[in-house]
């Protein structure tokens, strides 16, 4: 299989999903077009993902490729090709299908408790998933639910945690692809942002990495591999 990955900011972790996707001997062309504008041309992959970045997903004026970034995730849905957004990658999904982007409203940190909904529990990517379950979050942004997805999953700050159209469209506003490592690696690169994030944190990620972050790594690459066997 021939899959697209999108990265929108200069230090992109494929995480789980790279994980599950090499498992599977998929054969990976990235593209950065917040460096180039450059992004794959519609239909020459199996699968579309795109990860996340510190832009909005309304940010036009600085980030000129995300329409057409949109646009992409639309159509390659619309084949009926696997699709799949995190973070950033979700908001500009709901974009694509005429969702709300809500920005600054919601901003979440750390690991978090996701609650399946009833759609969720029945879903083949999620399903197998504890109906609460801890997931690494880091956003500010939100969005509301595109008309006729399938809404599985919420938190108390963001209700769209992850929805589903159709076959194997799929976006989540939380990092299921965030391991314990790509979380090491981000709190030694981004210090002053962690900590403003959630002040302490260098000091308390460790232990809870050792707990929540342990069953957040079996939950994001059990969620990854379902949403490769999609492909």
């Amino acid at each position: 299989m021939r899959v697209a990955i999108v990265e929108n900011t200069a230090i992109t972790h494929h995480g789980q999903v790279g994980v599950a996707l090499h498992e599977a001997a998929a054969r990976i062309e990235v593209f950065t077009p917040w460096r180039d504008g450059k992004l794959p041309q519609a239909g020459a992959h199996d699968a579309l993902v795109v990860f996340g970045g510190e832009q909005a997903a309304t940010d036009d004026h600085t980030h000129p490729y995300l329409p057409e970034l949109a646009a992409l995730m639309r159509d390659t849905s619309a084949t009926g090709r696997a699709v799949l957004g995190i973070c950033l990658g979700s908001q500009v999904l709901a974009r694509a299908f005429g969702a709300e982007n809500r920005l600054g409203v919601a901003p979440e940190f750390g690991w978090r408790g996701i609650t399946l909904t009833d759609q969720g529990r029945d879903d083949p990517v999620l399903g197998h998933l504890p109906a609460t379950f801890p997931i690494f979050q880091w956003h500010s942004d939100t969005f509301s639910l595109p008309e006729g997805a399938a809404h599985l999953a919420t938190s108390p700050v963001a209700n769209s945690q992850a929805f589903r159209i159709g076959r194997a469209t799929y976006g989540t506003q939380f990092h299921f692809e965030a391991s314990r490592a790509v979380v090491a690696d981000w709190t030694r690169t981004f210090p002053d942002l962690t900590e403003r994030n959630e002040p302490g944190w260098g000091k308390a990620w460790p232990a809870r990495a050792a707990v929540e972050g342990v069953a957040a790594d079996a939950h994001g690459l059990a969620v990854a591999r379902a949403w490769v066997g999609l492909i």
